[in-house]
């Protein structure tokens, strides 16, 4: 099968006539008949009912157009994109659980490098979206966290989608907090401190299970539990309910999150963010970039990053 078979096709069902589709192809009758006998001979099937009045598609034709229309419409894009002369838009993507930092540098690469034309993508997601979109390359990156209680499992969950998990830095658990909370008169945090305030946490969907969660200590029991699928709610939920919960301490005044308090709570666990990239995929420039102000914007915030 070749492109210009699809488009000689296209041009048969668009004029009814094997003849005036010829003529607007600017090919001659028997080279256009001929191309197609080869289309149907190639996949098996009978595409035109031919007579006296014309070309009719049949209904395995009509079938088969639809799916050669969709591959007209991707040369088409990819020659609108990589086309001679083409000023190229910038394109990148990235998946990850719901940090502020992540954000950030996000809002940066747009400023520095987007200029006049370009399709960039966050997607702030479930854990299960993030690796999934990872493999699929639907993201060039995607940014979640492991500790000591789901590293075991997410790293075979990320080795057999064929990813690779890169440190960025290690965090101690802070609870976040409205900056009216109580809670905010306490230097540090201990979980019996937390008994009686409403515990927020992101729904996982489908793969709602201990070791998808985007906080540690998934486990423990909680007397009043919200789960919410958006930083926006989580953050309103913290005001509005003095709710909590627990996260990397990482906080960025610049993306309105000033009415929110990161305090350490007190518990012998860590978090290693880190980001996810496919193992058979070269990161693009746009992807280097990002990763580089989003360290620069870690280290702005005191921590030390894992080289």
């Amino acid at each position: 099968m070749r492109i210009q078979q699809l488009e000689y096709l296209e041009k048969i069902a668009e004029t009814g006539s094997i003849n005036e589709a010829a003529k607007q192809l600017f090919i001659s009758q028997p080279s256009l008949s001929q191309a197609m006998k080869e289309l149907e001979k190639e996949y098996g099937v009978q595409l035109f009912y031919r007579s006296r009045g014309g070309i009719t598609l049949t209904d395995a034709g009509r079938e088969f157009i639809n799916y050669s229309r969709g591959v007209l419409d991707q040369v088409n894009l990819l020659n609108e994109h990589f086309g001679q002369g083409t000023v190229r838009k910038r394109v990148f993507s990235v998946s990850a659980q719901h940090y502020a930092f992540v954000v950030h540098a996000f809002v940066e690469l747009v400023k520095e490098i987007g200029g006049d034309e370009y399709q960039f993508t966050l997607r702030e997601t479930q854990t299960q979206n993030v690796l999934d979109d990872i493999q699929s390359l639907k993201s060039e990156l995607g940014v979640i966290y492991l500790n000591k209680f789901n590293r075991t499992v997410m790293l075979r969950l990320i080795a057999e989608k064929d990813l690779e998990f890169v440190p960025l830095f290690q965090a101690q658990p802070h609870v976040f907090v409205g900056r009216d909370n109580p809670l905010t008169k306490k230097k540090r945090i201990t979980l019996d401190d937390l008994t009686d305030y409403p515990y927020l946490s992101y729904e996982q969907g489908d793969t709602n299970s201990f070791y998808f969660s985007e906080e540690i200590l998934s486990t423990l029991h909680h007397k009043k539990h919200i789960q919410i699928s958006d930083r926006a709610t989580i953050f309103n939920l913290m005001v509005g309910l003095d709710g909590y919960t627990i996260s990397s301490g990482i906080i960025s005044s610049e993306l309105n999150d000033e009415k929110i308090v990161a305090i350490p709570l007190d518990v012998d666990d860590s978090m290693t963010l880190g980001y996810l990239r496919h193992k058979k995929m070269e990161l693009s420039d746009t992807a280097e970039r990002y990763l580089d102000m989003l360290k620069e914007h870690i280290r702005g915030y005191g921590f030390e990053i894992e080289e």
